[in-house]
């Protein structure tokens, strides 16, 4: 086995373009990779991938006093890899001083040194070309294309031809979970490694200073209207932990939930047969349709029977059916043990305008029709009383636009005899 005498230094091809320098120096040996530049641990306690593979992994263990965990799992092995998660920001947290950022809407991916792997521990097959220039310690990150575009993405990343159309993709960065520093060292390490190494398909997330609950609604606002998810926050000075954390929370004008599809509703209409609604039921046994936010295609292929949806909606009924449900993708890798809890399903992050509601009786005819917005689109349900109605959706450049039409649409209401009920 080589090795290296006191004072020599030998060069090896990393995954950067400059090759990294190993050092013999009185015994501690050293390498100019970040694997091993950026570790907590002692010099003499440090070792990496380069020094392993000189020197062999019985040596480098006897060296640093203790069995190294390789950054290179063998490929037979299965991990799940132990992130970070988010918890639901409420109102009563000040965000003043916290790192935002917007909130992707791709899939989440762990690089760990070698290969991606989901929030299950399965392999995404990325071409070797779509990896070339990142490092070789974990990271963690989002296989992203573009804001609304996750369905695309989903199809793109659970492919295992090794197609081109990863160039659609990008891997965006927002962490590096081995690093026991603060987040902005983190970060920072992160920055260093792409400035260095240069990845072709992959950058770090943009993050910036919140200054205030004004500052973090401007921003929502210009998210949104740009067609994102929301905002993620991040504690300042925080380290990494797995599972969920205080240390990040997701800002959201929507909530959202998955729930399992257990039939196929026939539509009507410009939807006479394909699919017009999705039964869809939740854990706690509930069952609703989601009707909206279906492209054509989808309807004319639509989720299969058993398969996890994700969708948004805006709040629950007294009898916790989700209102104004709008479908958003077929999950990706989630098994049932994965869903959300009751408290995430109550818990409002910076919701819509609570519904307004009207009600009409004539005779032996009962009906409702509620009317609510977010902004930039208008949700309407209406329907016999006692029934959870049907929904429509109208979408607008701008609220302006949207604010007008709820005026006319109410006054248009009340013109027939409905009765607002307060």
């Amino acid at each position: 086995m080589p090795n290296l005498q006191d004072g020599e230094s030998l060069e090896v091809q990393g995954s950067a373009k400059r090759p990294y320098i190993l050092k013999n120096t009185a015994g501690v040996y050293s390498c100019t990779c970040p694997g091993w530049r950026f570790q907590s641990l002692p010099f003499e306690k440090r070792t990496c991938t380069h020094l392993r593979k000189l020197r062999g992994d019985a040596r480098e263990s006897a060296r640093t006093g203790a069995e190294i965990a390789s950054t290179k799992p063998t490929v037979t092995q299965r991990e799940t890899p132990a992130l970070l998660l988010a918890e639901t920001w409420n109102c009563s947290i000040d965000p003043s001083g916290w790192w935002m950022s917007e909130k992707l809407d791709g899939v989440r991916a762990y690089w760990d040194g070698q290969r991606f792997l989901s929030r299950q521990g399965n392999i995404f097959h990325a071409p070797d070309w779509f990896c070339a220039g990142l490092p070789d310690v974990p990271l963690d990150g989002e296989l992203w294309l573009a804001r609304r575009q996750f369905q695309r993405t989903v199809s793109i990343v659970r492919r295992q031809d090794h197609s081109l159309v990863w160039r659609e993709i990008t891997f965006v960065v927002f962490d590096a979970p081995r690093l026991e520093q603060p987040f902005e060292s983190r970060l920072a390490f992160v920055r260093d490694c792409f400035r260095q190494q240069r990845p072709q398909y992959a950058r770090s997330l943009n993050q910036e200073r919140c200054q205030g609950l004004v500052h973090l609604r401007n921003e929502l606002d210009k998210v949104t209207q740009w067609g994102a998810e929301g905002l993620m926050l991040r504690r300042a000075g925080s380290k990494y932990e797995s599972g969920r954390s205080s240390t990040l929370l997701k800002v959201k004008r929507f909530l959202d939930a998955e729930a399992r599809v257990i039939g196929h509703q026939e539509g009507t209409g410009r939807h006479r047969g394909r699919l017009g609604a999705l039964l869809v039921e939740l854990p706690n046994g509930a069952r609703f349709a989601v009707g909206t936010g279906l492209t054509d295609g989808e309807r004319s292929s639509p989720p299969p029977i058993g398969s996890l949806i994700t969708f948004r909606y805006q709040e629950l009924s007294d009898r916790g059916i989700p209102r104004f449900p709008s479908f958003v993708g077929v999950r990706v890798d989630a098994p049932q043990s994965t869903l959300f809890s009751s408290g995430e399903m109550t818990m409002a992050t910076m919701p819509a305008a609570k519904a307004r509601r009207f009600e009409l009786s004539n005779g032996t005819s009962r009906k409702f029709w509620e009317i609510s917005s977010n902004g930039l689109e208008v949700h309407v349900r209406f329907g016999r009383i006692g029934t959870e109605g049907q929904c429509q959706v109208k979408s607008f450049h701008d609220r302006t636009a949207a604010s007008k039409h709820v005026e006319k649409m109410i006054q248009a209401k009340t013109a027939k005899g409905y009765t607002e009920i307060v």
